[in-house]
């Protein structure tokens, strides 16, 4: 029997693909074009940074059970409204990981090294009037992670192996790792030449990055965003870069993608990526397998493979 679920942000080609060789009938939340499509709705699938779906859409759709997220991040889902309603959320972690953390460091570099700045510099033909400008040695620099989950593990042996001190920040200390730890990412930030930013995102980690976070990282100091824009006061980031009270910044995501400010394209002093952490072949093709693991095992009564951890007690029931 053809399965209905409905698409809640634009998806990978390789998601979209294998949805369309399985027997699904996809519906665009966007464009309904079938009038009792939201009767018949049992899944909605969508990517981790798009994805919206709150109280008011979970109402117009009275069968959904399911809602299968080819990201890692779920902040769009307003769980409260999933948990009442017993649906259960999943997601794809730990088939990104690897290339946000590659990311990471690519920006680190790039952003510490002002490769950027150096290939315009060369382009512009500059090179034959003067030298470019000195930058600062990566290796063997203090980083200091917010956040060490998988990828804030993986960032951190990315790190090692240029040599660099390690601190971290979380909620509590790891058992298994020999990294500095701290309970304050303002402590953190002093302390360091590198903050790489690497937490979910969602109210309880909004701006946790702010103004006050910035100023201990100082005139030095290096802002690394891999994690999500809402984490880092936005605002306060512009001025900071502005009035160079930190060194630069490298940031592959922002508060309103894809609508960043134009002010930041004007920065010699920060780096810019498209949000393409995850952004590769081998990535992508893996988040769609996972994703499309998640609906089949759904459909087939058995459990899901990967749910949120809000999600996990009602995914095994």
């Amino acid at each position: 029997m053809t399965q209905h679920i409905m698409k809640v942000s634009n998806l990978p080609s390789f998601l979209t693909d294998a949805l369309l060789q399985e027997d699904y009938t996809v519906h665009d939340h966007a464009h309904i074009v079938d009038p009792h499509a939201l009767s018949k709705v049992t899944a909605l699938v969508g990517t981790g940074s798009e994805s919206k779906v709150d109280k008011k859409l979970l109402t117009m759709l009275p069968n959904v059970k399911l809602i299968a997220l080819c990201g890692v991040g779920y902040d769009g889902i307003e769980l409260d409204a999933v948990k009442e309603r017993g649906i259960v959320v999943t997601h794809t972690p730990g088939t990104m990981t690897a290339d946000v953390a590659d990311l990471a460091l690519g920006l680190m570099l790039s952003a510490g090294r002002r490769i950027p700045q150096a290939d315009k510099f060369l382009r512009n033909g500059d090179w034959v009037m003067e030298s470019f400008a000195m930058t600062r040695r990566v290796s063997g620099a203090r980083v200091g992670i917010l956040g060490l989950g998988r990828i804030g593990r993986a960032i951190a042996k990315r790190a090692e192996a240029f040599d660099m001190q390690v601190s971290y920040c979380s909620r509590a200390p790891k058992a298994d790792v020999s990294y500095t730890f701290y309970d304050k990412v303002e402590a953190m930030a002093s302390a360091v030449d590198f903050l790489v930013v690497a937490v979910p995102g969602g109210a309880a980690t909004q701006n946790l990055v702010n103004a006050t976070v910035l100023n201990k990282l100082g005139p030095k100091g290096y802002l690394i965003n891999i994690a999500r824009g809402a984490v880092v006061d936005q605002t306060a980031l512009l001025q900071a870069l502005k009035d160079k009270t930190i060194a630069g910044a490298g940031l592959d995501v922002f508060w309103d993608e894809p609508r960043v400010p134009a002010e930041f394209r004007t920065l010699s002093n920060v780096v810019l990526t498209p949000h393409i952490g995850s952004h590769t072949e081998e990535t992508r093709r893996a988040m769609a397998d996972l994703t499309m693991a998640n609906l089949r095992a759904f459909y087939a009564k058995q459990p899901v493979p990967t749910p949120v951890p809000e999600c996990q007690a009602s995914a095994l029931t």
